[in-house]
């Protein structure tokens, strides 16, 4: 009896040791997906330029919130007046919060106004997501973004 007892504990360990090997068994869930945008303008005049920006998520889930890098190729001013949801990040970047999107909508503009350390005839402007809590993004061409803004008083649209 003791032997039979032996056997069977054997074939139990063998079996959960070989269905713990088996590759491909375990599946995780797949991280929810969003498809992050931003359309808006930029305007400079002398040193300052204005970017106002819309995001909109054409996913399949809500976020709860995400944030925006901007990205100048000059140094800004020390000082700012950034809205509320945004702050600096370095001497050329600043990060928004876009608050929340719900599938399939736009959000609420966001209006970043900022002062460059000196005037600059043209610069590129790069906009891209830095965040967006525990979603995934696959469609990176649409919120990873470059402007050429002149020192015109136009408004470049991106």
């Amino acid at each position: 009896m003791a032997k039979g007892m032996r056997v069977r504990a054997w074939v139990v360990s063998g079996v959960c040791a070989g269905a713990a090997m088996v590759p491909g068994t375990g599946t995780a869930a797949p991280a929810p997906e969003a498809d992050l945008a931003y359309h808006g303008t930029a305007v400079m005049t002398g040193d300052q330029v204005e970017v106002r920006l819309t995001p909109r998520n054409d996913g399949a889930v809500a976020i709860a919130d995400a944030t925006v890098r901007l990205r100048w190729p000059v140094a800004l001013a020390e000082r700012q007046r950034l809205p509320g949801r945004c702050a600096r990040e370095d001497e050329r970047t600043v990060l928004c919060g876009t608050g929340a999107l719900a599938v399939g909508a736009a959000g609420e503009q966001l209006r970043v106004p900022v002062r460059l350390r000196e005037p600059a005839p043209e610069l590129t402007l790069e906009l891209e997501t830095a965040w967006s809590g525990d979603v995934v993004d696959k469609d990176r061409t649409n919120d990873q973004l470059k402007v050429l803004v002149l020192a015109t008083g136009d408004a470049y649209a991106f």
